[in-house]
């Protein structure tokens, strides 16, 4: 499942260059002051404001990255200077693979530096061919790892109630040519896998899930990520857990999981054998350890995350117009977004209510539109025509993705509610 369906944060101004010696303390103190930096905060005042307060006239944006408390990442960066161990799968490395398994309920992890990377990566280590059945409605990250890898996208529409790819429409979209499937678990939200997986078992296609949505997502009392051959997630700082940028290939087979990590350290099998076509994909020491940090706090920022989806929903309803997307009540959610669908019974149109909403200082965002088949390397293919694919297309003309993250002040929810409910 494809990454981050967000836009880059502005690019921060580069850290001076340290000199030689310059002790450990003095860089963290640096790190600090350019994160405060890149999250618009201030740091912590005299009178114990906490840093990245938010106040009435921030922006708000669709989401904020959760960062622990820096003196919890200060003893791991203190290990790196000391042990010098940079990447090539070191010690934090293999902690986080070992953690995330157990953590996830899944039996094999391969950490990577991005979740394109790794999904590249994913489809690389199933040797596909040809054509792949696949959403147009992601974030564009899904079809370009198709198109990087020489492989087709076939575009299939979506279920109007989950808004993930529709099982029913998959076989007749399946040809000689046709490979694998790569769904994706839109907004965290668990595709059909029992069906998609049928269909795959009778065609002899793979199944690849895009999860960059999925983190800690069970459904039926397991993980999610256990179905389908592979499964990649993202750990980009939008995500709900996240390494700054990073990903991750969940597998069940050890063969497999080895296949992957030679492919993502160039092929090589080895000191001095490269017995097949890699790249460079290895998460570093530093993302690693943050990661390990970041555990920690996984209860505590997704516990905060379900209050601010809570509020949402009691706020929101009986707003005409208004659809806030249920979660299965079979899977365990991990409120990674929140998106309404604004329908023709609104008083306003969704592009009307998005900018009303910016000129109040809140920046929700419209994903997924436009459609990834829209695109101009993507649209002269057959499967892309809009009149085949009319519930993706209704969603992306309706959909918007509201504010939520961890420490979302209460009070910007009920201002954002405020807002939606006298447009």
């Amino acid at each position: 499942m494809r990454t981050a369906p967000l836009d880059p944060a502005p690019e921060a101004k580069s850290l001076p260059r340290p000199e030689r010696e310059l002790p450990v303390q003095a860089t963290l103190r640096r790190l600090e002051q350019e994160f405060a930096r890149v999250l618009d905060t201030a740091p912590e005042t005299a009178s114990g404001a906490a840093l990245g307060a938010e106040s009435a006239a921030d922006p708000v944006y669709v989401t904020r990255p959760f960062l622990p408390p820096l003196e919890e990442f200060e003893p791991l960066l203190r290990q790196i200077w000391q042990t010098r161990i940079l990447t090539n799968g070191g010690p934090f490395h293999r902690e986080l693979e070992a953690r995330l398994r157990h953590h996830l309920g899944v039996p094999q992890v391969a950490l990577f530096n991005n979740a394109t990377t790794a999904l590249i990566m994913a489809l690389r280590a199933l040797d596909l061919t040809g054509e792949v059945i696949t959403t147009p409605y992601s974030f564009v990250a899904t079809s370009h790892a198709l198109l990087w890898s020489g492989l087709t996208p076939v575009f299939v529409d979506i279920d109007p109630v989950t808004l993930n790819l529709d099982p029913a429409r998959i076989e007749a979209a399946i040809t000689p040519r046709t490979s694998a499937i790569l769904p994706v678990h839109c907004y965290g939200r668990p595709c059909d896998v029992e069906a998609i997986g049928a269909i795959a078992d009778r065609h002899g296609l793979k199944v690849i899930y895009d999860a960059a949505h999925a983190f800690g997502v069970d459904h039926g009392g397991v993980s999610v990520l256990n179905h389908g051959d592979l499964s990649v997630l993202s750990f980009h700082a939008t995500k709900v857990f996240n390494t700054f940028e990073g990903g991750a290939i969940v597998c069940a087979d050890p063969a497999m999981k080895d296949r992957i990590d030679k492919l993502k350290n160039f092929g090589h099998d080895g000191e001095t054998s490269v017995p097949d076509v890699g790249l460079n994909g290895k998460m570093s020491e530093l993302n690693a350890a943050l990661g390990l940090v970041q555990l920690r706090h996984i209860g505590t920022a997704l516990a905060q995350r379900r209050a601010v989806d809570a509020a949402y929903r009691e706020g929101l309803q009986g707003i005409p117009g208004i659809r806030c997307l249920d979660f299965p009540g079979e899977s365990a959610a991990n409120y990674a977004y929140f998106p309404i669908l604004v329908g023709p019974d609104y008083p306003i149109g969704r592009d009307a209510l998005y900018d009303a909403l910016k000129r109040d200082g809140i920046h929700p965002r419209r994903y997924f539109h436009p459609l990834i088949s829209d695109f101009p390397m993507y649209r002269t293919l057959p499967s892309a025509r809009r009149e085949d694919l009319p519930v993706a297309s209704a969603a992306a003309d309706r959909v918007l993705c509201l504010p939520i993250y961890p420490d979302l002040d209460p009070a910007i929810v009920a201002r954002i509610v405020r807002r939606i409910a006298r447009p």
